[in-house]
């Protein structure tokens, strides 16, 4: 009877975190998801100079800043809670906007675009994914999905954003960046006030040492919190899932950057090439909500290793969509399949875990894909120039299949049984 007001106020909370995660994610990742814009929009203006893989780094980059400090910010979000760290991603990724309205060099958007972005977006996205995880331990498949649906709402609407003030007002580009930065701010505002930590599990510690040692535990907790528990990597469980999760990212976000470049080249228009990355997103959307409610039921690793599956087998497929018809079914198919995969990974680590290491097995998750985030979509640079799309469509499913295996390894380590819910 004691405890039913602090499950009540638990509720309440999780609630509002959930829904300030969702604006975190839509006012970070969700901008980052909308890089196929800009690829096109430097490399016909800014940029005309630069090879579509040296533009392509700018997203690889920022990409790889957001993935490779997660470890950093999980350990950290464990320790200090996720306050500190959400405000002050939150004023750098503001400053990376509206720096880069005043770029016009090729370093200049690095810097602001790719490094300072990236830094910023990882302090804004996983430390509220860490809360939330805590929060909704027995829905955490459909928390998730819902906190990582912001990021696809936002590649839905932020391409349009950009399209209509880039291309049908006479603002520039400067204008247009400073607007986003105006449109962002309210957001990570009311982010960083709904966001706070899930109350942690009290242990009488009375009951456990009895009361004469009761003050020498008191005082060797402290001491014992402050350090980063990593006993996870030692997980063979774990080791698969991030080596599966990393090969599988090295071709998974190809689509997403250069979708929009191949509709071009099968001669549908730019305005209708930005769309695809509006349709992709917003299948996305509803594949990182829909696959999370059934992994509740049906195992969060079961539901990875379909999706990562899928994705390779759409992957496969993509040069066989050669109109405006074919290419709207084939990104809003891979958006949903992908998107399932971006939503699961933090459940699937959060579930080796303990409940007080979930924030850094998740950062281990993320940190551990970093380098073929980073490499992936300047190598699929590469092999649009040398092979053309149909190497780059082949690359995209041997990644999302390699991946596939890999985790169903970690699956197995779990529980051998085929048909157990894991």
């Amino acid at each position: 009877m004691a405890q039913q007001p602090a499950r009540t106020r638990t509720s309440l909370w999780s609630y509002l975190s959930v829904a300030g995660a969702f604006l975190s994610l839509f006012s970070g990742v969700g901008f980052l998801n909308s890089f196929g814009v800009f690829e096109v929009y430097y490399k016909t203006t800014l940029l005309q100079d630069k090879s579509e893989s040296d533009i392509a780094w700018i997203g690889s980059v920022s990409m790889f800043m957001l993935y490779i400090l997660a470890p950093l910010t999980g350990v950290l979000v464990d320790r200090i809670g996720p306050k500190v760290l959400l405000c002050g991603g939150s004023l750098g990724l503001l400053l990376a906007v509206f720096m880069t309205s005043l770029c016009t060099e090729y370093y200049q958007f690095f810097l602001a675009q790719a490094v300072l972005l990236g830094i910023s977006m990882s302090f804004v996205t996983w430390p509220p994914v860490a809360v939330v995880s805590r929060h909704m331990p027995h829905h955490r498949g459909l928390a998730l999905g819902l906190v990582i649906s912001g990021s696809s709402l936002g590649g839905l609407i932020w391409p349009i954003v950009l399209q209509q003030l880039l291309y049908r007002t006479s603002l520039g580009f400067s204008w247009t960046m400073i607007i986003v930065g105006f449109i962002i701010l309210p957001l990570l505002a009311v982010a960083c006030l709904m966001i706070i930590e899930a109350p942690r599990a009290k242990v009488d510690a009375t009951a456990i040492v009895g009361p004469a040692n009761t003050e020498s535990r008191q005082e060797q907790g402290p001491q014992e919190e402050k350090k980063a528990d990593l006993s996870i990597l030692k997980n063979p469980a774990f080791f698969f899932l991030c080596s599966g999760l990393a090969i599988g990212y090295l071709g998974l976000f190809a689509p997403f950057f250069y979708v929009s470049a191949y509709a071009v080249v099968e001669g549908v228009s730019s305005s209708m090439s930005f769309y695809l990355i509006s349709i992709l997103n917003a299948a996305s959307l509803f594949g990182r909500i829909l696959p999370g409610i059934l992994a509740d039921r049906w195992g969060h690793f079961n539901l990875m290793i379909v999706a990562l599956a899928a994705s390779a087998i759409v992957g496969f497929c993509w040069t066989a969509a050669t109109n405006v018809a074919g290419l709207v079914v084939w990104a809003a198919v891979y958006g949903f399949t992908s998107g399932a995969v971006l939503s699961l990974q933090g459940a699937c680590a959060a579930k080796i875990a303990t409940r007080e290491t979930q924030g850094t097995a998740i950062g281990l998750v993320t940190g551990s894909i970093s380098v073929t985030v980073l490499a992936g979509t300047p190598i699929a640079g590469a092999l649009i120039a040398n092979g053309g799309y149909l190497v780059l469509s082949m690359f995209t499913g041997a990644t999302l299949a390699a991946g596939s295996l890999i985790v169903g390894l970690a699956r197995l380590r779990l529980n051998k049984k085929v048909l157990s819910v894991v």
